[in-house]
């Protein structure tokens, strides 16, 4: 194997590939698909904690729809898709498709696979020093992993009618 000293190899699998997709050793498809784990590790982390915002009961004030529709009538989880109008659910794929197209991907090279700053934006990121940025880049890696596998247990809860949370 070629990627057991890469980030995000941990104790105690270390480098973990059951599926042997980069056993040959194939850097820009180990890339593509470190950077395919980022995106969907930010993803989950940010379905995670809308799922629980949902939950608690915090929605937006106003209509989502012209016909009198509130936020507030939405369910949460799954139920949702079935409640939003046509229109809406429109709207969401679109602007899902606008982020993916124009907006999250590596347009100058980044500095590392997954950096969508673009020149744009740093928040202070050039500030770290080498050793704070590659933590960094691991606690978010195991982030996002963690949080895959959290917003597929409360998916899976939901539809086994068995909640997570407690007192639901």
């Amino acid at each position: 194997m070629a990627f057991e000293e890469e980030l995000g190899v941990q104790a105690p699998l270390g480098f973990y590939d059951p599926l042997g997709l980069v056993e040959d050793g194939d850097v820009a498809k180990f890339e593509r698909l470190r950077f395919v784990e980022l995106k969907h590790g930010r993803i989950a982390m940010l379905a995670v904690v809308g799922y629980l915002v949902e939950v608690a009961g915090v929605r937006l004030p106003g209509n989502i729809a012209y016909d009198g529709t509130t936020f507030a009538d939405i369910p949460a989880g799954f139920d949702a898709l079935g409640a939003i109008p046509d229109a809406g659910l429109f709207q969401l794929f679109a602007f899902i498709g606008f982020l993916e197209t124009f907006v999250m991907k590596d347009i100058t090279g980044g500095e590392f696979v997954g950096d969508f700053r673009n020149g744009f934006i740093d928040y202070g990121w050039d500030s770290f020093d080498e050793e704070t940025k590659l933590q960094k880049r691991a606690i978010e890696l195991n982030q996002g992993r963690a949080a895959m596998m959290g917003i597929l247990a409360l998916m899976v809860h939901e539809k086994l009618g068995v909640s997570l949370i407690p007192s639901l």
